[in-house]
């Protein structure tokens, strides 16, 4: 490269993309993406949004939305408890690492782990007092949230939209 400049093509393939994409009458020669598609995306995209939100308000209170999952499910398992997988096969989304996830939260006094004596290999879980006093603190504050989350839907369409996300949620996997 010494004092000479080299010659290259220049790849503008991708502005000329985002030129394509900006331009509504290019927009409609293109076929739009199957409904299936778009409405994967919205949701997508929605669930970000609310979660990020959520995200904010467990953030303040000195929570991962996942660990504020996990003390919801132990509250839910009063007084029995539940083992590492019983509380994983209740999360909204899989943690990979379910032991380090229970080792900040009892780090923090808000969960205990006792092995089990009739099975050495079960260790139940339990939300601590201090851990269910956290999520009393989070009760009210949470459901402002989802009301606000939704205050710009009818009440019959939030009903709708909940029957829907149901039916979606109970498809049979191929």
């Amino acid at each position: 490269m010494g004092g000479k400049a080299e010659n290259f093509p220049l790849d503008n393939s991708r502005y000329n993309d985002y030129i394509h994409r900006m331009n509504p009458l290019a927009r409609s020669h293109r076929p739009a993406a199957p409904l299936e598609d778009q409405l994967f995306v919205a949701i997508l995209k929605a669930a970000d949004s609310l979660a990020q939100e959520g995200d904010q308000l467990m953030k303040a209170a000195g929570l991962t939305a996942t660990q504020y999952n996990v003390l919801r499910i132990l509250r839910g398992a009063e007084p029995e408890g539940l083992p590492c997988r019983g509380i994983g096969e209740r999360m909204i989304s899989r943690d990979p690492d379910m032991t380090r996830l229970l080792d900040r939260l009892e780090k923090n006094s808000l969960i205990t782990r006792e092995r089990q004596e009739e099975d050495r290999r079960v260790i139940k879980t339990r939300i601590t007092p201090e851990g269910l006093k956290l999520l009393k603190r989070l009760d009210q504050p949470v459901h402002d949230l989802h009301r606000k989350q939704f205050r710009h839907m009818t009440a019959a369409r939030v009903k709708q939209l909940a029957e829907l996300l149901m039916e979606v949620g109970k498809r049979e996997s191929n």
